[in-house]
């Protein structure tokens, strides 16, 4: 025990840090190794903190933005829209304070997931198809105006995509990062030509904690707007 090595906590110790300063040197440092990046200032906030998730810097090359995705966003937050999420760890990661700080009358349960419910469990049985294609589909009357955050399952997505084609569902936004090898690279590229407000993870690449971060992205970005402020983090 004589040559052991001092534990590293003992500077943190020595030299504390805030949460939130420990936040703003990550992103300093993110900023400063990314460099030239090509994305609004708004959409920089977005592509920031997935990389301050996944310490991840080659998803600069591969988030998409359409134009109107981040507005649509903002004002669908301000009017306290639902929100659906493909899993209950989404659920479980999105913060009520970052809601509220947008709009004062959210609550936990304005994010929506029903792949665990009984019913949808039944439907899954008798069909022989994914939970998350009927859990998706349960959520039809607020996806209309809503977000929908995908994450995990791409068949939800897909099966999103069939609903804004046939039913005439169109979400004020569509965060399609579901992560995977089977029908992964298709629901995103069929999600692209769709015509509705969209943020995507290119390729295989995705999940839970990335669309957890895009959510407090895009809140972080309405809150500023509501205080009439220009910077969000």
């Amino acid at each position: 025990m004589g040559n052991q090595k001092r534990p590293l906590v003992h500077n943190l110790y020595e030299s504390p840090m805030k949460p939130e300063e420990i936040e703003a040197a990550s992103f300093a440092a993110i900023d400063s190794e990314a460099g030239e990046h090509g994305f609004t200032t708004d959409e920089w906030i977005v592509v920031r903190r997935m990389i301050h998730t996944t310490a991840d810097f080659a998803l600069v090359k591969s988030v998409l933005f359409s134009e109107d995705a981040i507005e649509s966003a903002s004002n669908a937050l301000e009017e306290r829209c639902s929100i659906y999420v493909d899993s209950n760890m989404i659920r479980s990661g999105v913060s009520e304070a970052r809601l509220k700080a947008v709009n004062t009358a959210y609550i936990k349960d304005d994010v929506v997931c029903h792949v665990a419910d009984k019913d949808v469990a039944e439907e899954c049985k008798t069909a022989g198809l994914p939970r998350s294609l009927f859990a998706v589909r349960k959520a039809k009357n607020i996806l209309h105006g809503g977000i929908a955050a995908f994450g995990n399952a791409p068949v939800a997505l897909l099966e999103l995509n069939r609903m804004i084609v046939e039913d005439g569902i169109k979400p004020a936004l569509v965060i399609g990062m579901p992560v995977g090898f089977i029908h992964v690279e298709e629901s995103k590229e069929e999600l692209k030509s769709l015509g509705v407000p969209y943020i995507i993870l290119e390729g295989r690449r995705g999940g839970s904690p990335i669309a957890v971060s895009v959510i407090h992205s895009l809140c972080a970005i309405a809150a500023e707007r509501v205080k009439g402020g220009v910077n969000a983090v």
